[in-house]
Order: structure tokens, then sequence, then C-alpha cells
């Protein structure tokens, strides 16, 4: 395999990423949608839910496929795929058929997200082994930033031109960028490293815990561990996202301008929290990290029922976001450590699944609470009990990890030579 410059290969990651992230944008189709074919503003955010379970059980399913046939091919296939979910999407809306724009936006589009995500991701972990959580913050920042420009893109073209002719746009546009990301990104070879990374794993000081494959790895207890740290962490940030604009007119009595103004802001945080905390895990730790988002969070749910002044309020959400991004963007790295890089896109892949169901689950709550008792008090006192879970959690997490590494430790200490 010919020279790769592992900063170019981060660079076509956060390529195919900005293009995936835009899904994060969709809610800019919401209004137009209803306006011009009078679906229903539930019937539109359906195809979304779609494409995010399907997003999460693909890359599940479809792990193992790109660990065997490396992150080109995968690119390419989640080009190909989003690439015809959104156009399709477009044809659906000329046609003004609801069912078609189902199955583009949502099943075959997400099938799309399923593949794109997990590819770069575990190839940066194998360029990166130094700078793991950099690596992978990068690439899923771009995830994150998708929104922050598809968002005016997409509001643009649908004010000059038409909503379907957005959609071709847009469709287009994704999977060239995608395409071009796709034929450069490959994996290392297989004896690679960074210089003096070499030397520090051949004296026995790497970092990693174990070296297992994907079947293994789920029978281990740190696995589930961190499927149910993600849950939690993940249906807490899509909680607050999904209801971000009305929660804050409610509570705050914000104009329906500044909530907009503070949704677009959260995605500012979104993307940034994934570079920000993904780099600081390197210092911190990855364990350490996810503990820090816990007590953040437990203190900031606590807190946001009884503020009524927006710039606080706002405040409190954007940390919320920031440690709702860093989760993601964190997770990589952390299934690096704790099972190594032998199949790790297949890893990645199975610990996902906790956004598919999260992404269900967190809007639901929120929804079925409000409608229920018209507040959301209860709801952030609900997620306060699932957050204190996740922190009992993230602390027997590292309590594992310390037992597992001691009993490395114990089993390679030499016997003392006799006297």
């Amino acid at each position: 395999m010919p020279n790769k410059n592992r900063w170019l290969i981060a660079l076509s990651a956060i390529a195919i990423h900005v293009s995936i992230g835009s899904i994060y944008a969709y809610s800019v189709y919401q209004i137009p949608l209803n306006e011009t074919l009078g679906w229903e503003k539930t019937d539109v955010s359906l195809a979304f839910t779609i494409a995010i379970f399907i997003l999460g059980f693909s890359a599940a399913f479809f792990g193992k496929f790109v660990e065997a046939k490396g992150p080109r091919p995968s690119a390419i296939i989640a080009a190909v795929l989003f690439g015809i979910g959104t156009t399709g999407a477009g044809f659906s809306i000329q046609l003004e058929n609801y069912f078609l724009f189902l199955l583009f936006f949502g099943v075959i589009g997400g099938l799309g997200l399923g593949f794109g995500y997990i590819a770069p991701v575990s190839t940066l972990v194998k360029w990166f082994p130094d700078r793991r959580g950099l690596a992978t913050g990068m690439a899923v920042m771009g995830f994150g930033a998708g929104a922050l420009i598809t968002s005016p893109v997409a509001n643009q073209l649908m004010i000059q031109l038409t909503i379907p002719m957005t959609f071709y746009i847009l469709g287009i546009a994704y999977f060239l960028l995608m395409l071009f990301g796709g034929l450069y990104i490959a994996r290392p070879p297989e004896d690679w490293a960074p210089h003096g990374k070499k030397i520090k794993e051949e004296n026995g000081n790497s970092k990693d815990l174990a070296y297992l494959n994907a079947n293994e790895a789920i029978k281990t207890l740190r696995f589930w561990l961190l499927w149910f740290i993600m849950f939690i962490n993940i249906s807490a940030g899509i909680m607050i996202l999904s209801v971000a604009s009305p929660m804050s007119q409610e509570i705050t009595g914000a104009t329906a301008a500044t909530a907009a103004s503070i949704v677009g802001i959260m995605g500012l945080f979104n993307g940034g929290g994934r570079i920000g905390w993904a780099s600081a895990s390197d210092y911190m730790g990855r364990s350490n990290t996810y503990l820090t988002f816990f007590i953040i969070q437990v203190v900031a749910f606590l807190l946001l029922p009884f503020i009524s002044n927006v710039i606080f309020f706002s405040i409190l959400l954007f940390i919320i976001v920031s440690c709702y991004g860093g989760g993601f963007s964190c997770l990589p790295a952390f299934i690096g450590d704790l099972f190594g890089t032998k199949q790790l896109g297949a890893i990645h892949g199975y610990l996902l699944t906790s956004w598919s169901l999260a992404g269900v689950v967190g809007p639901m709550i929120v929804s079925n609470v409000h409608e229920a008792t018209q507040s959301y008090t209860l709801t952030f006192f609900l997620f306060v009990g699932f957050l204190v879970v996740a922190l009992v959690l993230s602390f027997l997490m590292k309590r594992n990890i310390t037992k597992i590494r001691e009993g490395a430790v114990e089993t390679s200490v030499p016997e003392p030579s006799p006297q």
C-alpha cells in the first residue's frame, strides 16, 4: 500500500462525517414539508427516527463487514446509499408519496449512515494509537458540525429553488464528498506505528486492557457497562435536543427567535464538545471523562427546572449537549482502550445499538410526560435518576478496569529468584 498521510486520512473521515452529520439538520424540512404537502410534523419526524434507528442496528450488523473488507469499500457503499437516500427523498417529495419518503430517507439513508459512521472512526483509531481521543474527536466533530453547514444551505436552497431540487443537490453533494473521502481512506499497514509508539508497546507499556474480537467483547461485563452508560447519556442528550426550543420558551419565556438561536448555538457545543472532550480524554483517561459527564449532568438537570434566566438556562443546555457529543467522540477511543483495535469497528457497531434505542426512548419519555403533566419538571427529575444510575455504572466501570489491570500486573510479576 502506498504511504498515506494520517492527517489526510483524518480529513477524509471528516468529509464523510460532515456529510452524514447533515441528518441533524433535518428539522429545517419539517415546516416546509408541512406547509407544502400537508404532512403532519410528527409524520415528518418519523423519517428522522427511522434513520437513527437504522443507523445503530446497521452499524451493528455490518460492523464485521467493515473489519473484513476495510474502510474504503464501506465508505463507498455509504456514499452510494446516503446519496440515493437523499436524492430519492427528493423524488418522493416530488411524487408527494410519504411512504416512499420514509423508505428512501429513513431506511436507505439510515443504512448509509450506519456504514458511513463506523468505517472512518475505527480506521482513525488505528492511525492515531498515540492520540485516540483527538483522532476520533475530529471525525465525530464532523458529524456534529454537519448540521451547522447543511441547515443554512438547505434553507436557502428551499427558498431559491424547490424542496425536491434541494434534496437532489444535497444528495449529489453528499455522494461526491463521501466518495472522495472514501477513495483516500485506508487502514495503516499491520506493522505501522507513529514514531516512538512502537518502542513503548515493545517495552510493555501499551495501555490497551485486552485484545478481543467482537464475540469475545460482548461477553464481558465492561461491554455491557459501556452499553448502558452510552444509552443513558444519549437518551438525556437527545431528549434535550428534541425539545430545546419549546422547552426554552416555556421555562424561561424566551421568544421563538431567541429559542431558535439557542438551538443553533447548541450545534456548536455538540460539535465542539466532541473534539474538546475527546482530546481531554487522552489526558484525563476515558473512565474519568465519563464520570465527569454524569456528575456535570446530574447537577445541570437538577437546576434546569428552577432556572428562569434565559442565559443561565442556555449555558446549562450547552454544557449538557457538549457531554452528549463528547460521549460519542470518546466511545471509539474507549473501545480501543478496553478491547484493543482487533475488531474495533464491529464492537463499535454493537455499542451503537444503544443510540438506536435511546433515539426512540429519550424523545418518547419527554413527549409523553409533558403531554400528561403539561410541564417539563418531572422529565428532568426522571433523567436525574437515570443519570445517577449512569454515574454508578461509571464507577463500576472504573473499578472493573482497575481490577483487571491489577490482575494483569500480578500475573506478570516474576517470582523472586531463590537466595
